[in-house]
C-alpha cells in the first residue's frame, strides 16, 4: 500500500500545510502498513524536497518544468494523476488551500476516484481511513469513508500538527510529458500585496467583528496589529457584509488558524468562528458583553469598549515596543 502526500510550495518555499499534509500522511501509514511518500511539483524545487523527510516522507518525487514554476490547475492536475498512476498509489493527500480546493477535485476525475474534501480529522478502523468533515456551513459534522480503490483527501490548514522535524528522505526526479495543451493559462505577472501577511500562515492575528460599527473603523485593527507584526482577520458576518476580503476571514467557511496569539476585537463569538481559531495558543478576546461566547475559550478577556481600549493598547504597544 501507497499514501503520496502532495507538498505545496511558492517561491521555493514550502507552505506550512504542506508539512502537516505529510506529517498526518505518514500517522495513517503508519497505522495501515503503508509507504509514505510526498510530491514537490515547481520549477526548481529539488533543492527544498529533502526537507519533507523530516515530516515523515520515505521518498520524495520531485517533477520540474520551467513552465511550473507558477501553478497551472490543468498541469499540476496531469502531473499528479500520472505520478498516482505510475505508482499505483492507494491514497492522496491534498491541502485543503485554495490551490488544493483548485485541482484535487480535478484530479479525482481523472482517476475517477472518490474525494473527502477539507477533512478535520483522520482515523482508522479496520484498515479503513474514516474522516471527518464539516456539512451545513460548519453547523455540524460527519464521518465518511471513501469507496473507490484510490482514495483522495484535503486537509484543511492548521488543524494538523506538523510535529518536529526528523528523518530524511530518498529524492528522486520523476518525469512527465507536458504539453502547451496542458496549461490552460498562462501567468503573465504576479502582484504581491505590500507587507499583508497571510492570516493561514501568520503567528499573531488580530482579527475585527461586526462590534467595529463600519468598514472605516478597521483602520485602528489594522494600526494594532502593524504594531505587533501581526495579520489582519476578519469574522464572517464582516466579510460578507464587504468590509474586509474573504481571505482575511477566519473560521469554518473561512480559514482555520492556529497562531500563537489571537487578539479578537468586537466578535461575539459563533460557533462557526470559534472552530475557525479556538486552537490558537494564546486568545485574548475585547468585547463590551460579558457573556459574549468568545470568552469562553479566551485566556486573557477585556470587557469593554473596542473603541476605547484598542487605541491605547495600540498606543502602549508602540512605546513598549518602540515602533
Amino acid at each position: 500500500m501507497k499514501i503520496i502526500a502532495f507538498a505545496e510550495q511558492r517561491n521555493n518555499q514550502f507552505k506550512k500545510t504542506a508539512f502537516e499534509v505529510v506529517r498526518a500522511a505518514r500517522t495513517i501509514a503508519d497505522q495501515l502498513g503503508a509507504e509514505c511518500c510526498a510530491l514537490v511539483i515547481g520549477g526548481k524545487v529539488s533543492s527544498i524536497a529533502p526537507q519533507l523527510g523530516g515530516y515523515g516522507a520515505a521518498k520524495v518525487f520531485v517533477v520540474e518544468d520551467a513552465r511550473l514554476e507558477h501553478y497551472s490547475t490543468t498541469a499540476f492536475a496531469k502531473i499528479v494523476a500520472e505520478i498516482a498512476h505510475a505508482e499505483a498509489a492507494d491514497i492522496l493527500f491534498f491541502p485543503a488551500s485554495a490551490m488544493g480546493k483548485d485541482f484535487a477535485p480535478r484530479v479525482a476525475a481523472k482517476l475517477d476516484a472518490g474525494l473527502a474534501a477539507d477533512c478535520t480529522a483522520l482515523r482508522v478502523e479496520n484498515g479503513v481511513v474514516i474522516a471527518t468533515r464539516p456539512v451545513y456551513a460548519g453547523k455540524a459534522f460527519v464521518e465518511v469513508t471513501i469507496r473507490s480503490a484510490l482514495k483522495l483527501f484535503t486537509l484543511r490548514p492548521n488543524v494538523f500538527s506538523s510535529g518536529t522535524p526528523s528523518g530524511s528522505a530518498v529524492v528522486g526526479k520523476k518525469e512527465v510529458a507536458l504539453s502547451e495543451a496542458d496549461f490552460s493559462s498562462a501567468v503573465k505577472e504576479i502582484k504581491i500585496a505590500g507587507g499583508k501577511k497571510d492570516v493561514a500562515e501568520a503567528d499573531i492575528i488580530v482579527s475585527g467583528g461586526r462590534g467595529l460599527k463600519a468598514p472605516e473603523n478597521f483602520s485602528m485593527i489594522e494600526e494594532l496589529a502593524s504594531s505587533l507584526g501581526a495579520a489582519v482577520g476578519a469574522s464572517r458576518a464582516v466579510v460578507d457584509a464587504g468590509w474586509r476580503p474573504h481571505d482575511e476571514q477566519v473560521g469554518q467557511t473561512g480559514k482555520t488558524v492556529s497562531p500563537s496569539l489571537y487578539i479578537a476585537v468586537a466578535i461575539s463569538g459563533a460557533v462557526q468562528h470559534l472552530a475557525g481559531m479556538s486552537s490558537s495558543k494564546y486568545i485574548v478576546a475585547i468585547n463590551k458583553d460579558k457573556d459574549a461566547p468568545i470568552f469562553s475559550v479566551a485566556d486573557y478577556g477585556i470587557v469593554g469598549d473596542a473603541f476605547e481600549i484598542v487605541p491605547a493598547l495600540t498606543a502602549e504597544l508602540k512605546r513598549v515596543l518602540n515602533r
